[in-house]
């Protein structure tokens, strides 16, 4: 069959406020039925393609009944456990996500907390705002040791960085193995209290599985250096909050950089909030200027593959929860 014979795919676009980036690419290749969630069952009967813009919309579980013809779904998101659920799962539906497409921006942001961090940014604002000239001595990065947890597209794109400026750096996967061109050791993630004590920076870039949710508790902060910091780019459930806030009102860690916290948003009452040794930001570390254009553009190819026949880009493995690396 040539590429003029085949159907055009039938694409659900959901959408919460703003439409899809690059719409007319997407209507170029495809019947394009744009719905918000309250009309996704209407917009899935007889639809080959499910296009979750809305990334995180439980609405997909909501209204399977009426998705018996739905091939694909796309998530505009890296992190899609919490969108996975048993009948999707056990299904021949092909589920991609968007990983790869923030990694840069991700990694950029966690060498910015590190650096905040050795550079004591914070201190240095609070002294300005208080108008005080204050000589401090600052820490050098260089020659550090940072733990990055995920060893995927994230992680290896942290790595890449932290090593560019000197810090020696090490993974924590599923299991451990060798080293490789990104990490100088790969240790597994379920050991983190038996290594932590090694690392200066203890970075967390894992998805969010049944493995990893609450994987740093109490043990593994126990066991972190006084002087070393956490860092937080990946999900705020991979940590217990609790235990968090009793290792630094107790001083058993130096402090935490989070961009992402549980739950979230983080209540107005919260104890992090006003900890000195806490940096908080609203889950953006890979919300740069033009990252819904590169999110589009993901979609666009893949759906260009899929038009076509020919395999998709990251491809979930659905009951992983994520893209195993290759």
């Amino acid at each position: 069959m040539t590429i003029a014979e085949r159907k055009r795919p039938v694409v659900a676009a959901l959408y919460r406020e703003g439409l899809p980036p690059r719409l007319d690419e997407i209507k170029e290749l495809a019947d394009v039925r744009l719905t918000k969630a309250d009309g996704l069952a209407e917009a899935l009967a007889g639809a080959d393609v499910l296009y979750q813009w809305h990334s995180f919309s439980p609405a997909l579980r909501e209204n399977w009944a009426a998705a018996a013809s739905l091939k694909w779904v796309h998530v505009s998101a890296a992190g899609v456990s919490q969108l996975l659920f048993d009948d999707l799962v056990n299904s021949d539906v092909v589920y991609t996500n968007s990983r790869g497409v923030l990694s840069r921006a991700i990694a950029e942001f966690t060498l910015g907390f590190v650096l905040d961090i050795a550079k004591d940014s914070q201190g240095s604002l609070r002294l300005q705002q208080g108008r005080r000239w204050q000589h401090r001595v600052t820490r050098k990065i260089q020659g550090q040791r940072a733990l990055v947890v995920g060893t995927g597209s994230i992680g290896r794109e942290i790595a890449s960085l932290f090593r560019a400026v000197g810090l020696r750096v090490s993974g924590a996967g599923r299991s451990s193995r060798p080293g490789d061109e990104y990490f100088d050791e790969i240790h597994s993630s379920t050991d983190l209290a038996l290594i932590v004590h090694d690392f200066d920076y203890l970075v967390l870039a894992a998805p969010l599985t049944d493995d990893t949710k609450a994987l740093v508790g109490a043990d593994v902060l126990s066991a972190m250096k006084p002087t070393a910091h956490l860092i937080n780019v990946g999900r705020g459930e991979l940590v217990h909050t609790d235990e968090l806030v009793q290792a630094l009102v107790s001083g058993s860690i130096a402090g935490a950089a989070l961009d992402v916290v549980h739950p979230e948003p983080l209540p107005a009452e919260h104890p992090l909030w006003s900890m000195k040794n806490v940096i908080l930001t609203p889950h953006m570390s890979g919300d740069t200027e033009d990252y819904l254009d590169d999110l589009g553009q993901l979609f666009v190819e893949n759906l260009w593959r899929f038009s076509r026949g020919e395999p998709l880009q990251n491809v979930v493995d659905k009951k992983l929860g994520f893209v195993p690396a290759s």
